[in-house]
């Protein structure tokens, strides 16, 4: 009975589309700026349709729900499907793992270059950190965790550690921390330095520099660990 009732919904809301036009696009942008203006708790779905010029039962037909909108919308502030295939495929290069990193560092940091940081998506970037939903742990098991994984043991290659090392899980951490920095603090940054511009040339410097500066620390941190290690084999002997 409940499924005939959402088919006959369903049909209705379809009929009421006008031809050709693209109401999907629509919502998404309408609870976009919704979302960005409210959060997720805050909007109401009556809100986004009103602002979309669309019927309320749109939203169920297109979506399904408002947090089937609402994950979509949140999926727009991710890497983009091309970029995702970009990072996997630096992570699969048969070459030293620290030129890994560094092209890992300059994949993620071109994808920021030219975003406007302060539209409507950062905004609601601080909603969901703020007070995440169920649409970032979504998202988080279908991308972001991959990704993780896979930085975590090319973090391990480098310095010696295991992967599931607490010290390898902070190293990731902090090479993460220094590219998102460039993503949530953009607005700050460019009025304390007004020399950075976000350019493409620009951006690959900011990269070396992430790269160069962790390497860095990730390479002395393998040097201690072998020094060490010969220190108790030495140890052993006498």
């Amino acid at each position: 009975m409940l499924a005939e009732s959402l088919k006959t919904k369903r049909k209705a809301a379809h009929a009421e589309e006008p031809a050709g036009d693209d109401t999907r696009a629509r919502l998404l942008q309408a609870a976009g700026e919704v979302f960005a203006e409210a959060g997720y708790h805050g909007a109401t779905i009556r809100q986004i349709c009103m602002r979309a010029h669309a019927n309320v039962a749109l939203v169920n037909y297109h979506f399904g729900d408002k947090l089937g909108l609402y994950t979509e919308v949140l999926q727009q502030l991710l890497p983009q499907t091309t970029e995702v295939e970009a990072l996997h495929h630096a992570l699969d290069q048969d070459i030293p793992p620290e030129d890994i990193l560094r092209t890992v560092i300059r994949t993620r940091l071109r994808t920021i270059c030219g975003r406007d940081l302060a539209d409507w998506r950062f905004q609601i970037m601080v909603h969901e950190l703020t007070r995440p939903t169920p649409a970032l742990a979504k998202i988080i098991n279908e991308v972001s965790r991959p990704l993780y994984e896979r930085l975590c043991e090319l973090v391990g290659r480098i310095s010696g550690l295991p992967p599931g090392d607490e010290k390898t899980h902070l190293c990731a951490h902090s090479v993460m921390g220094q590219i998102i920095f460039y993503l949530l603090e953009g607005p700050l940054l460019v009025r304390l330095w007004p020399g950075l511009k976000m350019n493409p040339e620009q951006v690959d410097r900011i990269a070396d520099h992430i790269a160069d500066f962790s390497l860095a620390y990730l390479r002395d941190l393998g040097g201690a660990r072998t020094k060490a290690a010969a220190s108790r084999h030495r140890s052993k002997r006498t």
